[in-house]
């Protein structure tokens, strides 16, 4: 009860006076840096759990390379440019995991009636429940997926420009941008339906999964809802598709390839309308 107590007055004096967003910036550090002191205690115990993080995670990629034992090509798409694609997409959702992948506790927070205290907190919400129990060692996919791109990026055929060298960084940072978007719209629907976080896991694990293959084994349908509907294909499928000079499965207006800032920022846009939304209708547990 001490150390809660304590943790709030700090809370209270760190963010008094302060802009809204450095405010939520400081109450993430604090709650963030809480857990990460915690899980250094014990420092074997957590090499040990990154360590098995990044080889779990790796599975994914060891699946693709069992497909590559029996083929050559994966639509079209030679091994490096998948493991390109497998690269962006691994590290870009490793980052947003990192940062918001406590997300889904939120609905287990609201049936047990404790997610009443965060909203009393002199801190904003979406930066409390974001660093709730933030876990260092989601590290492993990170470095595991970078260690992916890193192998692609020596392998791939590509003749380098200015532009494309440029994109690589946009799309690993954007990317993080629109499945960080995901976390907190899935938050937000978790307001609305007391917990739902394996429909928000559809979209956000489902969908760095789905991005690691090429868009040419996919139908035309469903290409065009991941490109207009739910705009994950600017992850890496529309501007790795021109890094690497591969035609994209549907015709998109010239630029399109540089368009993942503009997404990202919708994205966020749209996930923060949400989740203010969902504040404001959050009626608590009635208990």
């Amino acid at each position: 009860m001490a150390e809660t107590v304590a943790g709030t007055v700090q809370l209270q004096d760190s963010t008094r006076e302060l802009p809204r967003w450095r405010e939520g910036l400081r109450a993430y550090g604090l709650i963030a840096g809480m857990w990460i002191r915690s899980s250094m205690t014990y420092r074997a115990s957590f090499v040990i759990t990154v360590v098995g993080n990044l080889l779990v995670t790796g599975l994914d990629f060891v699946t693709i390379l069992l497909m590559f034992s029996r083929v050559d090509s994966l639509g079209g798409w030679s091994l490096p440019e998948v493991a390109f694609l497998y690269g962006l997409s691994a590290t870009a959702f490793g980052i947003s995991d990192l940062v918001l992948g406590s997300m889904d506790v939120l609905g287990a927070r609201i049936r047990d009636g404790s997610f009443d205290t965060l909203l009393v907190r002199p801190a904003p919400v979406l930066a409390q429940i974001g660093a709730d129990r933030f876990a260092l060692r989601r590290l492993g996919r990170i470095t595991q997926g970078g260690l992916v791109l890193g192998y692609a990026l020596l392998h791939i055929d590509v003749d380098w420009t200015v532009g494309k060298l440029l994109l690589v960084p946009v799309m690993l940072i954007c990317g993080a941008a629109i499945f960080g978007a995901l976390f907190v719209a899935g938050a937000a629907f978790q307001i609305l339906a007391q917990d739902a976080a394996e429909v928000q896991n559809a979209f956000t694990y489902g969908g760095t999964t789905l991005l690691q293959y090429p868009p040419a084994v996919f139908g035309k349908d469903f290409v065009r809802g991941v490109t207009f509907m739910l705009p994950l294909a600017f992850v890496n499928w529309v501007p790795a598709s021109y890094v690497l000079g591969r035609p994209y499965p549907l015709d998109l207006p010239p630029g399109a390839e540089f368009a993942s800032p503009l997404v990202a920022l919708v994205c966020c846009a749209l996930a923060g309308l949400a989740w203010r939304a969902g504040l404001k209708s959050y009626r608590s547990t009635g208990s």
